[in-house]
């Protein structure tokens, strides 16, 4: 065998050895437990769910929704954590100055024990980025989120991926919290555009449950979808659709017992 023949025969021979590594890489994130969402069309886009311990992305739609993702990151902490497994959320003191502190009542409205609750405050990305790596290979976590304020140098696709490498092997779910920023490229299994929705009225006209119109901006295994529009159930722990709201002309009306041009009040036969 001449040396081109050599050459060929390694070649080939490295082809079939990187195409079995990327099948196996495949088999391993088909099997990769997944967490129902809305149980329906939003999970359907995901294909069959939310991919727990991988690195997702959640970005609002505008500073003011910074609120609205920050409870939709929990709610996919929440999920995709065990039950009574603790989450760690560690911000940057300018992603805390922006958007303001966290409150332990708001968090318990969502339906999380802030006993379970681990919050960190650290200067920069840099440092966030750092021990986030470290955070997401901790086997005894729920869920991690890492919050960063706008659109750091540190974190590119090279930070993403050891973050997203880190989540694959330890199991645990990283979301990455990013208010101020611009979605841009990145290696996050999924990026969430999230916008505060109207919430539906209850009873005495209380307000109802935190409400979120959501679009699926990058998908690893599948295109963009969306938008939708889902509600947090706190009692549950699950995103839901709004139930549909009856047709406001059903609503019976009752008008005022106003005198008429007689000084009489009008009257109506039962």
């Amino acid at each position: 065998m001449d040396g081109k023949s050599t050459a060929r025969a390694c070649i080939e021979a490295l082809r079939r050895q990187v195409a079995a590594i990327e099948a196996g890489a495949e088999g391993e994130g088909e099997a990769a437990r997944r967490v129902a969402l809305d149980r329906g069309a939003v999970d359907a886009a995901l294909g069959g769910g939310l991919r727990a311990g991988m690195l997702h992305e959640v970005i609002p739609a505008a500073i003011a929704d910074a609120p609205a993702s920050s409870g939709f990151a929990l709610g996919l902490a929440l999920r995709a954590a065990a039950k009574g497994a603790p989450i760690l959320w560690v911000r940057t003191r300018a992603a805390a100055r922006e958007t303001g502190f966290l409150h332990a009542d708001g968090l318990a409205a969502l339906g999380l024990d802030p006993a379970r609750l681990v919050l960190v405050h650290l200067d920069g990305a840099v440092p966030v980025l750092s021990a986030g790596v470290d955070i997401a290979r901790c086997t005894a976590l729920g869920a991690a989120i890492l919050e960063l304020w706008g659109d750091p140098k540190a974190l590119d696709l090279t930070s993403e991926r050891r973050l997203l490498l880190a989540a694959e092997q330890s199991g645990v779910t990283v979301i990455l919290l990013r208010p101020g920023a611009r979605a841009a490229r990145g290696g996050a299994e999924t990026r969430w555009s999230v916008a505060s929705g109207p919430a539906r009225p209850l009873p005495m006209n209380a307000p109802g449950p935190p409400t979120f119109d959501l679009k699926l901006l990058r998908h690893r295994h599948g295109p963009p979808a969306g938008p939708w529009r889902l509600e947090w159930n706190r009692d549950e722990q699950r995103f839901q659709p709004p139930p549909l709201l009856r047709d406001p002309d059903a609503v019976p009306r009752f008008g005022s017992l106003a005198p008429d041009s007689r000084g009489a009040l009008r009257r109506r036969a039962s």
